[in-house]
């Protein structure tokens, strides 16, 4: 029974999905409000979360068939047998209607209706579609996943605001180098799985230059919150830094041929987002 449980709960893609969170905690406390915003933080962030979790579980789904050729996803749930695809479907559904009904009842329905959104990108078009058409699938479809701090900004404010959509800019930029740098690390397992990353189709010497570029892009993206008065010195000092380590790796990689480097790029992006979003909490409060 405790196993079932865990096989669960890894269906919802939990660390993922705390991140997104992360991001949507720092939406709702960036945006204005008369009074501290408890109740999109707490019921708010449950509907997203929620949401979010069925969208992971419908990814298991629709990825069980390649899951199984890669090493980094063959001993997912569904992947095992462990649980079947209708249980996984019933179980997204219960979640997706819990979730939605939440973000309807008690946030506003211009949340429920972007979350819907950002579920129907990411488990239909991106997941279904682009993951397998074109190997530019991580930059059409990183919008799905770049969507939560504007989530957390119209579940308090219930508008959508130039501030919201600039950190989904952010996530959105930073999302390709850091796929890239996973795809790079995984070459070998996309190959089996014949989805087509961008080293597989266009080669790793090619694809190692489009992460510098983009991280370089990214670190532009990343100032814009200061460049329009969102945020303060600390928050620039502090993300100038972040990016100057990110754009160390991204050279790193360029220049050496090791994969292991690609696993270190891919593992700093991770902690990259959670400082970036980390310091305009701080900054915002301070």
């Amino acid at each position: 029974m405790k196993s079932l449980i865990f096989d669960y709960i890894e269906l919802c893609k939990p660390r993922v999905v705390l991140l997104m969170i992360v991001t949507s905690i720092v939406g709702m406390c960036l945006a204005p409000s008369a009074s501290f915003p408890i109740v999109p933080l707490i019921v708010g962030n449950l509907g997203i979360a929620l949401v979010a979790s069925a969208a992971a579980a419908l990814n298991h789904v629709a990825d069980q068939h390649i899951d199984k050729l890669m090493k980094r996803t063959e001993h997912r749930p569904i992947a095992q047998g462990r649980i079947s695809v209708k249980q996984s479907l019933c179980f997204a559904s219960i979640l997706a209607i819990a979730g939605m009904l939440i973000l309807i009842i008690f946030i506003n329905p211009l949340t429920a209706v972007l979350t819907f959104a950002s579920l129907i990108g990411y488990a239909g078009c991106y997941t279904l579609y682009l993951k397998h058409a074109t190997p530019q699938n991580i930059v059409i479809g990183g919008l799905a996943g770049a969507i939560p701090p504007l989530l957390g900004w119209t579940a308090v404010t219930n508008t959508l605001s130039p501030e919201g959509l600039l950190l989904v800019l952010i996530i959105y930029v930073w999302t390709p180098p850091h796929f890239w740098a996973l795809a790079i690390a995984r070459l070998e397992d996309y190959a089996k799985a014949n989805i087509p990353m961008l080293p597989n189709t266009h080669g790793v010497a090619y694809t190692k230059l489009n992460i510098l570029l983009y991280t370089i892009l990214l670190a532009c993206a990343s100032s814009l919150p200061y460049a329009t008065h969102m945020s303060g010195m600390i928050y620039f000092v502090g993300v100038s830094c972040a990016n100057m380590v990110f754009i160390y790796y991204a050279l790193k990689l360029y220049f050496r041929t090791d994969q292991a480097i690609a696993m270190r790029t891919f593992y700093y992006s991770i902690h990259y987002l959670g400082i970036v979003f980390l310091l305009l909490l701080i900054d915002h409060y301070i």
